[in-house]
């Protein structure tokens, strides 16, 4: 898939998503000393914070420019797809802030995880989870269908499991799930619903024509404002978040 993501647009429309990633953050509780491997980290901003406390952080992530912009941080970024994480045995802890639902080969991460990971390192994250955004996925999806006669588009680049279904796969992977919760956070967002779209949902509307987009944000906006949008003009977000904390084996196994 073509990079969507542009760092700058995403510090504009969309910085509450890592300001709103500080709990997952408490959850990990990072140490000094400790090696951790920050998974579709985005622009940096969260890994900045676990280098703060003190940890050896390597950050990785599909996006160029989103790399770019954590590397102006003076962080340790490598560009990677993270369906393919190439670590055997290196990091006392895995992180990731609102990336995994894009990630829709989820055991080849876990896998991939897994290997990373020391024997009984855990693995901490944050991401949509079921019923996340499901209004807008409706409304976008309806819109994109009409415009372009494609019926599957939100779901071939979003994975938002139930919590079941993920600790399940979290098993299936030899880890121990030892906390897991579906968190409902209607989530304020800045500006108007199309910003939401162009920033957040760039890689659902990659599957569209591009002269078809602006109007297809517009219309899926207009279906959205009796629902999302109050009557002064502020827009919340329908967002469900699944965090976890599990730990790896406390034997090293390679998945492949």
């Amino acid at each position: 898939m073509k990079d969507a993501w542009s760092a700058r647009r995403y510090d504009e429309n969309a910085r509450f998503v890592s300001d709103l990633g500080r709990g997952v953050v408490e959850w990990l509780k990072p140490k000094p000393g400790e090696r951790i491997l920050d998974v579709g980290c985005g622009d940096g901003a969260l890994t900045e914070q676990l280098v703060e406390a003190g940890a050896d952080v390597l950050g990785v992530d599909a996006s160029i420019d989103m790399v770019d912009a954590a590397r102006a941080r003076g962080l340790d970024i490598e560009v990677a797809d993270c369906h393919e994480l190439e670590y055997f045995n290196e990091f006392d802890a895995v992180f990731s802030n609102a990336a995994l639902h894009w990630m829709t080969r989820p055991d080849a991460v876990l896998a991939g995880v897994a290997n990373a990971l020391k024997p009984g390192g855990r693995f901490v994250g944050e991401f949509g989870g079921h019923g996340n955004v499901a209004a807008i996925r409706t409304a976008l999806s309806a819109v994109i269908k009409q415009h372009a006669n494609i019926s599957n588009a939100p779901d071939t680049v979003w994975f938002f499991p139930s919590a079941k279904e993920y600790q399940s796969r979290l098993e299936a992977t030899g880890f121990t799930v030892e906390r897991i919760a579906l968190i409902p956070r209607p989530t304020p967002i800045p500006g108007e619903m199309t910003a939401w779209f162009e920033t957040l949902a760039a890689p659902v509307l990659e599957c569209v024509p591009t002269a078809k987009r602006t109007a297809i944000r517009e219309e899926a906006s207009a279906l959205l404002r009796s629902v999302l949008c109050d009557s002064e003009g502020n827009w919340t977000a329908d967002y469900v978040r699944l965090r976890f904390e599990a730990r790896s084996s406390s034997k090293a196994r390679c998945f492949v």
